[in-house]
């Protein structure tokens, strides 16, 4: 599902045919990928509910309907040169199965591995991060060889509609929620939860959102993927401002090897990171997150033109952490609310995604076209953006440092919803 879904990163392989087949400007052909993830955050938020409420095999086959139509409704777009089509379909009815599914299998897995919350849900996650390695060859190759037309590109949106669709069935198909009460061998909740913040009761989606812990966290999550989004944006050219001007200046396909680099990076750190909290715990965790990341972009900010490799070194470990807070939130919200209704949780802390997806890219762009408008050039065109960066971080470090234990009066009763129906809730410790 999510190898299907991270399609959305290698949007920008459509672009510039998009911009020459329709006569579209660059703040038009990313319009749809800027509506896709608004809708990721929203869709994910109001849909939470429901998707706990039905059950992950809903969920996967209302994104899989949602996904591939919304290419199939993009390639009559293109066919007809109605763009809007594109925005809608792409944006907006994708952008639905982009949320829908995005959060369709975290609650599921948090289920099946209690005991390593942060490798399960990372093993997932990362296949959104790994979906552009997929997509961008494929779709650069079908564009190569059907044409960069309106008709070439309409052939690739309706061929990626099919593909998807039939791959997406596979997890709709696949997909099993342990029964009621299920516990691995010799998994004993009570004990894993004398780790910090880890709790074994649980609080409702509607509960989660009263409490600070909520919020604190969703600052976190808005920043860290602030300061990931932002260079993972306008990566190619900006190594290539930064050296410009040095004796070892960047080319363009070096740029597109940094690219390929990074989501690499991206992908890495959603399995490797969020298994390592498992072992040093979510808080910890996100203590190197915030922190060394902040660390990171002041050293690119001062030294970063010096050397290509400290910038690339440091650019990857960025997105490296951009990935891996992915990844780790789920586990860091089961840590904070326990699972009865974590799916929802989850898909409401999404609305960070949506702020940030707009908020970082709008910070560096409009950051760089205003020094280059006063003359600036090179690495001046991001420093001023580089130190907000930093600045953020720093706010979401210090709002993970006053992340504390869920107070017992949002917990539920022991009587909770499970499925959709009441049951009694299993013993903590039970097997």
């Amino acid at each position: 599902m999510h190898l299907s879904i991270g399609q959305a990163y290698s949007w920008s392989v459509f672009k510039p045919p998009l911009e020459k087949a329709l006569d579209l400007s660059g703040t038009q052909s990313a319009l749809p990928f800027q509506l896709g993830i608004v809708m990721l955050g929203l869709s994910a938020a109001f849909g939470g509910p429901l998707v706990e409420r039905n059950g992950p095999r809903w969920a996967m086959f209302v994104s899989m309907v949602c996904f591939a139509s919304g290419f199939l409704i993009s390639a009559l777009g293109v066919a007809t040169s109605q763009y809007w089509l594109v925005v809608l379909g792409y944006g907006f009815v994708g952008g639905i199965g982009l949320g829908i599914g995005y959060i369709s299998p975290v609650s599921t897995l948090m289920k099946w591995f209690p005991d390593r919350p942060g490798m399960a849900t990372g093993i997932a996650i990362m296949g959104f991060g790994g979906g552009a390695l997929i997509a961008s060859p494929w779709s650069t190759q079908m564009l190569g060889s059907f044409g960069a037309t309106t008709g070439g590109i309409a052939e690739a949106f309706l061929i990626h509609g099919v593909v998807y669709a039939v791959f997406m069935t596979l997890g709709v198909l696949l997909v099993r929620v342990p029964a009621d009460g299920w516990l691995p061998k010799g998994f004993n909740p009570a004990k894993a939860a004398t780790k910090a913040l880890v709790t074994t009761a649980n609080v409702s989606a509607r509960n989660a959102i009263r409490t600070p812990q909520f919020w604190f966290l969703w600052v976190v999550l808005c920043f860290n993927v602030t300061a990931g989004i932002g260079i993972l944006e306008k990566a190619a050219p900006m190594i290539q401002d930064f050296f410009a001007h040095t004796a070892t200046p960047i080319s363009v396909s070096a740029a597109a090897g940094f690219v390929a680099l990074l989501s690499l990076a991206n992908m890495t750190g959603r399995i490797v990171w969020s298994s390592t909290s498992d072992l040093i715990g979510r808080k910890n965790m996100y203590r190197v997150y915030l922190g060394v990341g902040a660390v990171l972009y002041l050293i690119i900010s001062l030294w970063g033109d010096s050397h290509t490799v400290v910038f690339i070194l440091c650019a990857l470990g960025i997105l490296s952490f951009y990935g891996g807070g992915f990844a780790t939130v789920p586990a860091y919200l089961k840590d904070l609310f326990g699972t009865f209704q974590v799916g929802a949780i989850h898909g409401r802390l999404l609305t960070a995604w949506s702020v940030a997806g707009v908020l970082g890219p709008l910070i560096v762009n409009a950051i760089a076209d205003s020094q280059e408008a006063a003359g600036k050039t090179g690495p001046d065109l991001y420093t001023t953006s580089l130190y907000i960066m930093i600045g953020l971080l720093v706010i979401g470090f210090l709002s993970n440092e006053l992340i504390r234990p869920v107070k017992d009066k949002f917990h539920e009763p022991a009587l909770a919803t499970v499925g959709g129906t009441d049951a009694v809730a299993t013993p903590q410790g039970g097997s």
